[in-house]
């Protein structure tokens, strides 16, 4: 019986599971950026590249990563949890960014870059749908989700993005301002060029990909007229979208069936819903 459980974890976690990979491994950026990859079965399949939060400091790995990876895996989607580059704790904790570099734009968005471009070469071998790569992010990790449409040249551009309780603006009185040190630096924090260039709600391309966004209206860390700020400029830019705002559920409940509340948990099933339509197109 025990050697039965025992085969049985390894066939589940297999199942779940493909493998960590360095994506910077090979060329000539010397940083170790791991991205995780939960293999859905069969060829063909859509495939996300999920970013979980953390002010751009650190990182959910737990229910904005590994949770998400699974239950994307569980719906017949390859997930690539990325753990892009951030400020991290010291930095978070002093100042020291003031006279050294250290990690701030675009190291993030370089890295998710690279992701995009690894999966697009290496799609045979996942069994990926080069035409159906989309890009989830959450808090800090929504921002970097809508540079990737924003920032990038078209011809990279995912096929739809998942903002979710998404920092938005760097500019707007509502920035999350700790998401915005993270980003830019200490010594860059207060440039305007730069706090306008990343400003989300500012920037949204014509033919953006579609957008499934949603956040809580009690979202006590990122004011929720970020996502409201977003939802706006999709609209006048006339991209095809869902904006769903939850009266209750606060932040960073991810994939989590135990964070936020039952209303804002909906949100997976909701996802799902537009993400079939979405294929049907």
């Amino acid at each position: 019986m025990r050697r039965t459980l025992i085969l049985f974890f390894l066939l589940m976690t297999t199942a779940f599971t493909f493998g960590q990979v360095n994506i910077w491994e090979g060329t000539s950026v010397r940083h170790r950026v791991e991205m995780t990859v939960y293999r859905a079965e069969g060829p063909d399949r859509p495939c996300v590249i999920v970013l979980p939060g953390g002010s751009y400091f650190w990182h959910d790995m737990e229910a904005e990563g590994r949770q998400v990876g699974q239950w994307l895996n569980s719906n017949g989607i390859t997930a690539f949890v990325l753990r892009y580059r951030t400020a991290y704790v010291p930095a978070f904790i002093t100042h020291y960014r003031l006279v050294f570099r250290g990690n701030r734009y675009p190291d993030a968005l370089n890295d998710l870059r690279q992701t995009l471009r690894l999966i697009r070469r290496d799609a045979a071998t996942y069994g990926i749908d080069t035409t159906m790569i989309g890009v989830m992010g959450f808090s800090a990790g929504g921002h970097l989700a809508m540079c990737s449409a924003e920032l990038l040249p078209r011809r990279e551009w995912p096929a739809f993005i998942v903002p979710i309780y998404p920092v938005v603006t760097m500019s707007h009185p509502c920035v999350h301002k700790r998401s915005r040190r993270g980003l830019l630096g200490d010594s860059r924090e207060h440039n305007r060029k730069l706090q306008d260039s990343l400003s989300m709600e500012r920037h949204v391309p014509r033919g953006c990909p579609p957008v499934f966004l949603v956040n809580c209206q009690d979202d006590p860390v990122v004011p929720r007229h970020n996502a409201e700020l977003l939802d706006s400029a999709l609209t006048a830019m006339d991209i095809p979208h869902r904006f769903i705002q939850y009266r209750t559920g606060g932040h960073g409940f991810g994939a989590s069936d135990t964070k936020g509340t039952p209303e804002c948990r909906q949100w997976k099933a909701e996802f799902i819903n537009w993400f079939r339509k979405l294929k049907k197109q």
